[in-house]
């Protein structure tokens, strides 16, 4: 080629590629020339963070907190995803955001599949009726009326805690319903508010909903809570996450953002009007649905983390692993509704997924420029009281008037034939139904203990009271529940289960001897 040509081309070539540079590198030295000269000159850079609408995360994305971040040199931008727990865990690993809130089952079921781009370093709350399964009032009274009725419609947010609180239903209350994959019963939503605006509209019979839609639904005298996650433990658990490689870069300023959160809670914890009265500005319900509202969440302070959720001991040598428990008890959940053939979790190892080192510095050195918290600042106990709660006696008549609420899932509890006595298959069924009991800390148990259809009828009566009772007595044993708490009857033939289409004698006789157990509450 003409030697004239190749520099001509040259020439052409380098022109290009200087009017490009001009054009993309031209407008970034123009903003930080601007920059420069003005009070952003010392942001350090933008922190990112996946959010929804949960009301648990207002003080994480308040203006307070805002505030406080820029204090740091950084900028705060929340990003509402409308609960796309998916598109969030994908967001987090491709390094589009800095932090994503997420609760536990949603971290585990949407994270699996990006190999859990984030780390858990911190526990924000945990629902405490801020997620609740509700209906219209007209059809639905409890979970057992959700067990004998088909054709309804349920509004839910997929891979969301609103699934995941139906799962929960499906597995320890045996609704087959929810357990049921055709696709006629569900109605998927973008987030809590689209499923209220379904149930409203009369097009769902039924909806799980997260604050503030709860309260709104809860206004309407027609909707009727079945199920809230006030009677719930370790259910419902929201967590920070940090990006992995974002951890390891930056791993100061996940300290000093930490701290500012807790400086913010204690602002908000200090001043509760304050904090009621923005939620309200923000949320435009009125102030008794916000008092109602911001009781249904239970925002963990810094020592509730470390002592309870992380277990970082205290100055009494406390220290109870809430985090891994939850963790554990979600990842059981999820199997047994078909999520996961196997245990998702890196090694199955819960550990892998947390990282306490954040909060046990802030635990024990204290907050920047603070004095150590630890021991100091909360009352609550860093063990698992889901079990060992006590209970105030109950006369017969109050009893009598509790609400009942569902049946817990059992196979059947077996004994010794003709016993009341226990063999070893009934002890290992009554260990699971203990595990799902921690779950519902708030819910009484009444234990009834029924027999077969033959035989004389006082000593049906007689044999299934002493079943209801031994099972009482191994649970109060065993796990240190309060006697208080239980209920224990004998209904003989009296309450024989409906005969299944097609069966025969054989079986049904066979499901018939059986000890039930149905979680009943007060009526407030």
């Amino acid at each position: 080629m003409n030697k004239h040509v190749v520099i001509f081309i040259l020439i052409i070539v380098l022109g290009i590629a200087g009017m490009l540079g001009y054009y993309f590198i031209n407008p970034k030295m123009i903003e930080k020339t601007n920059t420069s000269i003005t009070d952003a000159k010392d942001i350090k850079g933008q922190i990112r963070i996946g959010v929804d609408n949960w009301i648990g995360y207002y003080v994480l994305c308040s203006k307070e907190m805002q505030r406080r971040v820029r204090n740091l040199n950084y900028r705060l931008k929340c990003i509402d995803d409308k609960a796309d727990y998916k598109g969030r865990m994908q967001a987090l690993s491709r390094g589009e955001l800095d932090f994503a809130v997420a609760t536990v089952d949603s971290f585990i079921l949407n994270g699996a599949s990006e190999n859990f781009p984030g780390v858990i370093v911190m526990v924000i709350d945990e629902s405490k009726g801020g997620d609740a399964l509700v209906a219209r009032k007209t059809r639905f009274k409890n979970i057992e009326d959700l067990k004998s009725q088909r054709g309804f419609k349920v509004a839910f947010t997929p891979a969301s805690p609103s699934e995941h609180l139906l799962k929960s239903v499906a597995v320890h209350f045996d609704v087959a319903q929810f357990s049921d994959k055709n696709k006629e019963w569900r109605l998927e939503t973008n987030g809590s508010a689209e499923a209220l605006d379904l149930l409203m509209g009369g097009k769902a019979d039924v909806a799980v909903l997260w604050e503030p839609d709860v309260s709104r639904a809860l206004a309407n005298k027609d909707i009727v809570k079945i199920l809230g996650t006030e009677n719930t433990q370790k259910l419902i658990v929201d967590v920070l996450l940090v990006g992995r490689d974002f951890l390891i870069s930056h791993p100061a300023m996940i300290h000093e953002f930490l701290g500012a959160y807790f400086r913010v809670l204690k602002t908000y914890r200090d001043d509760p009007e304050r904090f009621a009265n923005e939620v309200r500005q923000e949320t435009g319900l009125s102030q008794d649905q916000v008092v109602a509202m911001l009781k249904g969440v239970k925002l963990m302070s810094l020592h509730e983390n470390a002592s309870v959720w992380f277990g970082i001991k205290n100055q009494d040598g406390l220290g109870y692993d809430g985090l891994v428990d939850a963790m554990e008890a979600a990842v059981q959940i999820l199997q047994k509704a078909g999520d996961f053939a196997d245990n998702p979790l890196p090694d199955a190892d819960p550990y892998r997924l947390q990282n306490r080192s954040f909060i046990q510095k802030l635990y024990e050195h204290g907050l920047p420029g603070e004095t150590g918290f630890q021991g100091t600042q909360e009352t609550e106990t860093a063990t698992d009281e889901s079990l060992e709660r006590k209970f105030k006696p109950l006369t017969l008549s109050e009893w009598e008037a509790l609400h009942e609420i569902g049946t817990l899932k059992i196979r059947p509890v077996t004994f010794q034939s003709g016993t009341e006595l226990l063999d070893m298959n009934g002890k290992i069924e009554l260990d699971m139904a203990a595990a799902n009991l921690k779950h519902y800390p708030h819910f009484r148990v009444v234990i009834k203990g029924h027999t077969g259809l033959k035989g004389d009828t006082e000593a049906n009566m007689s044999l299934s009271l002493d079943r209801a009772e031994a099972v009482k007595r191994y649970l109060m044993i065993t796990y240190n529940i309060d006697e208080n708490r239980f209920r224990a009857l004998g209904r003989g033939a009296l309450e024989p289960l409906d005969r299944l289409p097609g069966e025969s004698d054989r079986a049904y006789n066979y499901r018939l001897p059986r000890v039930a157990l149905h979680l009943v509450s007060e009526v407030y």
